[in-house]
């Protein structure tokens, strides 16, 4: 009998649905578990144990929830799979208290403080600061401060020097390096900077929400004072002033740098057929960089230093921000007009 109990158990995990991979363990009556009660009332506790949620059925008592043996701790999913719209309210915060209801359009939960009725999926808190971040980027402008801000220190950002840059040419490129770097989509700007070899600084930040992430980049141009910003428009006017990151990652290049670029990895390509660019090559140096200056870094580097194998040229690869999106750059002018950096924003201060 034992034996047929435990292979029915068995099986019904087996067959039980993940709805939310790692979802961790929720307290829930047994009345609901064992189907003599439907699931009526959903809250969230600041709990060190499991993620909070306790639920209840419309037939539990106080007299039975308060008996510890009516309840037990089971996978967010096993409740999932007993009710799913309990999926919708998941990523709700510690304090959430929520009552299921249903009617002819279907089943949804109120929030018994405010009235709301929830009836479509709550976003992850990252998903939607992700969202509202790239809302607030790619202004056609923001105020001198907001440009200062981003690179004096703070007790939310640090000021890292990542490297060097080197400008053969002087013409800019803004470009995802895993990406577009090489390529016909990647960003040429209309200003030009002196040919030289120029300081890449990082802005990284500590954000409540999204942890580690680089805030900002600069590109070091001369050490004189930007009074003013103006955005970095691309070579042609039919083109959007902004540029595309779909592999986390961007860079300042330029455009001689970005031909040398693509001609490395054409050949390294050939050599290494069906490897992949950053798995197979930069994945251990970006850990190593994580290894040089763990303190401003996440474990596996949030930036790179690196110089192309056949002739030297200096890059600095950085990651942006909350992730893949587009970015816009911007000018740093002084009283004169001159150029004195060139700055990339990856963060709404909001989330800092």
């Amino acid at each position: 009998m034992a034996g047929k109990k435990k292979e029915t158990e068995e099986k019904q995990q087996s067959e039980m649905k993940e709805y939310i991979r790692g979802a961790g363990g929720t307290i829930v009556s047994k009345s609901v578990l064992n189907g003599t009660s439907r699931l009526k009332w959903l809250f969230r506790e600041d709990s060190e144990y499991g993620n909070g949620w306790v639920a209840f059925g419309d037939t539990d008592t106080q007299e039975y929830v308060d008996n510890a043996e009516n309840m037990a701790i089971v996978d967010f999913n096993t409740l999932a799979n007993i009710e799913p719209t309990v999926v919708n309210v998941f990523y709700m915060p510690v304090g959430s208290d929520l009552e299921l209801r249903s009617d002819k359009t279907g089943k949804y939960f109120v929030d018994t403080r405010t009235g709301k009725e929830i009836r479509e999926p709550v976003k992850h808190p990252m998903q939607a600061a992700f969202e509202k971040n790239l809302k607030f980027l790619n202004q056609k402008t923001y105020p001198t401060d907001f440009f200062r801000m981003l690179f004096t220190e703070s007790d939310k950002l640090n000021m890292v020097q990542a490297g060097e840059t080197d400008f053969p040419t002087g013409e800019v490129v803004l470009a995802d390096p895993l990406s577009y770097l090489g390529t016909q989509y990647e960003t040429v700007l209309d200003q030009r900077i002196p040919a030289g070899r120029y300081p890449v600084e990082l802005s990284v930040c500590r954000s409540r929400i999204a942890g580690l992430r680089i805030a900002a980049a600069r590109l070091r141009v001369s050490d004189g004072q930007a009074v003013r910003y103006e955005i970095a428009m691309p070579k042609g006017s039919t083109v959007p002033p902004f540029f595309g990151v779909d592999a986390g990652l961007a860079c300042f290049a330029d455009a001689k740098t970005s031909e040398d670029y693509r001609i490395f990895w054409d050949q390294w390509w050939k050599e290494n057929p069906g490897k992949n660019r950053y798995t197979d090559y930069f994945e251990a140096l970006f850990q190593k960089s994580y290894e040089m200056y763990p303190e401003v870094q996440n474990q596996g580097g949030n930036f790179l230093s690196w110089q192309l194998p056949e002739t030297g040229q200096r890059l600095v690869l950085f990651s942006s921000g909350m992730g893949d999106g587009i970015f816009s750059g911007y000018w740093g002018l002084d009283e004169k007009g001159k150029i004195v950096s060139l700055v990339v924003p990856f963060m709404n201060p909001e989330f800092f």
